[in-house]
């Protein structure tokens, strides 16, 4: 059976529907950054997550080929997620979408090395005829912070935020959110297949403690 990250670590891809505070390890990730609304069709967003989903599948289908990756094991391709911020504003304004700058991003299992990844996307120019120069191999270390699942519309999430913003208070936190650490989503549903009010996206905000 293929491993699922989902699965084996439910506390950081299966939160509750109330706030927690969590540690997160140091991931890699494929990631594309750019800006714009993330619904405009053909936008910069539409068109980074294509450019994510052939690496990730160049690197998943890689035992098919001759180049063998160390340590490669069967495994189900994590989900989609996304860093999000806007220039000179503090929290997001989900009003202006235009003006949302992200990082695009899909976690790569651990045994895949910047060698591998730079193998992908070599791999992926060639049979696909695609540019995927925008394509890179990110390293994060989020730390301690707080999240919840969010059920629901995207525009919605600003009372999650709240709700998750009053526990880290209470609890002796502060948000920590700055040009290194990012508002983070995590994408459990595909909107194209899912209605709107069931919707389930992970909302993590970093946080440090209170002096």
């Amino acid at each position: 059976m293929a491993f699922d990250y989902k699965k084996e670590y439910k506390e950081f891809y299966l939160p509750k529907n109330t706030p927690s505070i969590v540690t997160i390890p140091k991931m890699n990730y494929i990631a594309v950054k750019g800006k714009g609304d993330p619904n405009q069709k053909d936008g910069e967003y539409f068109k980074s997550i294509g450019l994510l989903y052939a690496i990730a599948f160049t690197i998943k289908m890689s035992y098919k080929t001759s180049y063998k990756i160390k340590g490669y094991f069967s495994y189900v391709v994590p989900p989609l997620e996304g860093l999000w911020w806007q220039e000179n504003v503090q929290g997001l304004d989900y009003s202006r979408k235009e003006d949302m700058c992200f990082v695009s991003m899909i976690r790569l299992p651990d045994f895949v090395t910047k060698e591998d990844f730079l193998w992908a996307i070599e791999e992926a120019t060639k049979k696909k005829q695609m540019d995927f120069s925008k394509v890179q191999f990110l390293t994060l270390e989020e730390k301690e912070c707080v999240q919840i699942m969010h059920i629901g519309s995207y525009d919605d999430e600003p009372a999650t935020v709240d709700i998750m913003h009053a526990f880290m208070e209470k609890e002796g936190y502060m948000l920590d959110i700055n040009e290194e650490r990012r508002h983070h989503e995590i994408y459990l549903s595909d909107p194209r297949r899912c209605s709107v009010n069931k919707l389930r996206t992970v909302i993590r905000h970093p946080v440090k403690k209170r002096k």
